[in-house]
């Protein structure tokens, strides 16, 4: 099998963008987005200084992350290894926008589907070479196939000192460079330019990242990105409110479950009809939000009928799938008053509740760009959300109507609290990657920190500290009950906070 790369020579570019032009021509890219684009990083201090020109693109990797977490193949690899796309697959999810770690891939406004660099794959079907090849004025683009020892990017690679970006991904990207400063090729290294370039496109809209937090060392803070282009966030407060919605449904489900095991199995309402009744309102929540964030919410069923099942995003449609049925079953014996259907239940609800809740932890693993999703406390973190925000629903369910054991749901909802408190704060102390250390700072110092520090007050500290006075103290029922349910709504408020500032911060940091 043929495996075409790209060598970059970046002591040859020099920065004249016929390369970007040539591109936007051959495939109609609409203005604001790029397949390809060129990079300016000016480093040293006057008068000793320089200007780097880098070309930034799709990598080819030979390990793609945007193959796994596509849910519809709608990104494959062809024969000669390119890695291509498929319009008419695409749902718009916009997954392997995080998954790629070099913001190569973007969503077209016309056709909403995402494209990016597909080296001109039509053209190398003919015997022709890439469009950018064909104008660069300096041949500093070099193409042809990394297996052929003959071939001139073979030599170039065996022979020259060449570099790839981000190697510790483990992608095995296909694009080369050669006389490339380090700083242009790692965006952490490089403050960004705020002295007004009149024809500049540097900030991304949603980083505050300053140079204070970037680095301490003399070279980051002696090198600039004077002009790049800006990548939009991709994930926003649709992902963070399902986060929420499905954590609402899977432990409704888990403390009925508990309930069962406790011997409540006959408590028709409280246990065989309501909670299966709450959980489904918040799976439909789960459902419209995931789908209204597709940018082809039409093509939603795609997922089951065009599926790829190494993406977790299909992984957890057929989850939730299950979840949903046998929630409906458990209803179903709710109506029936059959404690026995619900002891029978009780395993595989609690098990595809847990499902429900973790499978997110995998998904954002898949999401190789953004390094804060990578963390083994993800799926522990969510488990113990799920415990909070199901402790939420029965508190609230409490004002409503007669709960068994209610003394037992306080005492877990405040175990989940504190459980969650102790993850959160492992996490925070924890030593990352730098991608990882940036993410944080933006979390809990930049953009989101309001956010942050709402979901640590409302969602951790106050519920705390009245689950706590309701367990510990001998109070009225009432009193118990009313100190509950202001737990309950506050750590649901608190939840959506922290998981809104935690979906913005892992996508906060630049990836080229």
């Amino acid at each position: 099998m043929t495996r075409y790369g790209f060598v970059l020579e970046a002591d040859s570019c020099i920065g004249c963008h016929a390369c970007t032009v040539a591109c936007k021509s051959e495939h109609d890219v609409p203005l604001g987005v790029n397949r390809t684009w060129v990079k300016y990083v000016e480093t040293g201090s006057f008068p000793n200084t320089n200007r780097a020109f880098t070309v930034m693109r799709c990598n080819q990797c030979d390990d793609a992350p945007c193959m796994k977490i596509c849910p519809t193949h709608a990104l494959y690899r062809t024969d000669n290894g390119v890695v291509d796309f498929d319009d008419d697959n695409c749902i718009g999810c916009k997954s392997c926008m995080n998954a790629c770690p070099y913001d190569a891939l973007y969503i077209n406004p016309e056709t909403n589907t995402a494209h990016k660099c597909n080296f001109c794959n039509h053209r190398l079907e003919q015997g022709l070479e890439p469009s950018c090849v064909v104008v660069c004025p300096t041949q500093a683009i070099v193409v042809g196939d990394l297996d052929d020892p003959a071939s001139k990017i073979s030599h170039i690679v065996a022979r020259d000192p060449v570099v790839v970006r981000s190697p510790e991904q483990g992608t095995n990207p296909k694009v080369y460079y050669r006389g490339a400063d380090q700083a242009s090729l790692d965006p952490t290294l490089s403050a960004i330019a705020t002295d007004g370039m009149i024809w500049a496109d540097t900030t991304p809209s949603h980083s505050t990242i300053t140079p204070s937090m970037i680095s301490h060392d003399e070279r980051a803070v002696a090198a600039r990105t004077a002009y790049t282009t800006a990548h939009s966030m991709t994930w926003k407060s649709k992902v963070s409110g399902y986060l929420v919605t499905k954590a609402v449904a899977a432990g409704t489900m888990l403390m009925a479950s508990l309930l069962v095991l406790l011997g409540h199995g006959d408590s028709q309402a409280a246990v065989g009809v309501v909670p299966p009744m709450v959980a489904g309102v918040f799976l439909a929540a789960t459902m419209f939000l995931l789908v209204s964030d597709l940018k082809k919410p039409g093509r939603f069923l795609y997922i089951l009928t065009r599926s790829n099942p190494e993406s977790w995003l299909v992984r957890g449609a057929w989850i939730l799938g299950a979840f949903a049925a046998v929630t409906a079953l458990w209803w179903l014996g709710g109506l029936a008053d059959s404690s026995t259907m619900l002891a029978v239940l009780v395993t595989p609800i609690a098990l595809l509740a847990a499902g429900t809740a973790g499978y997110t932890a995998f998904l954002f693993g898949q999401c190789e760009g953004r390094d804060l999703w990578q963390s083994p406390l993800l799926l522990p973190t969510l488990l113990a959300q799920t415990i909070v925000a199901g402790g939420a629903s029965y508190g609230l369910l409490d004002v409503f109507m007669d709960i068994p054991a209610v003394e037992t749901l306080r005492a877990v909802f405040l175990g989940g609290v504190a459980v969650l408190a102790l993850l959160i704060a492992t996490e925070l102390w924890s030593k990352g990657s730098r991608h990882v250390e940036l993410a944080m700072v933006e979390m809990t110092e930049g953009r989101y920190a309001s956010r942050f520090r709402l979901g640590m007050a409302a969602g951790l500290a106050l519920p705390a500290l009245l689950l706590a006075i309701a367990v510990f103290f001998d109070l009225s029922t009432g009193v118990a009950t009313a100190l509950t349910l202001i737990a309950a709504i506050s750590a649901l408020i608190g939840l959506f906070a922290y998981e809104d500032a935690y979906v913005g911060a892992g996508q906060s940091v630049p990836l080229s």
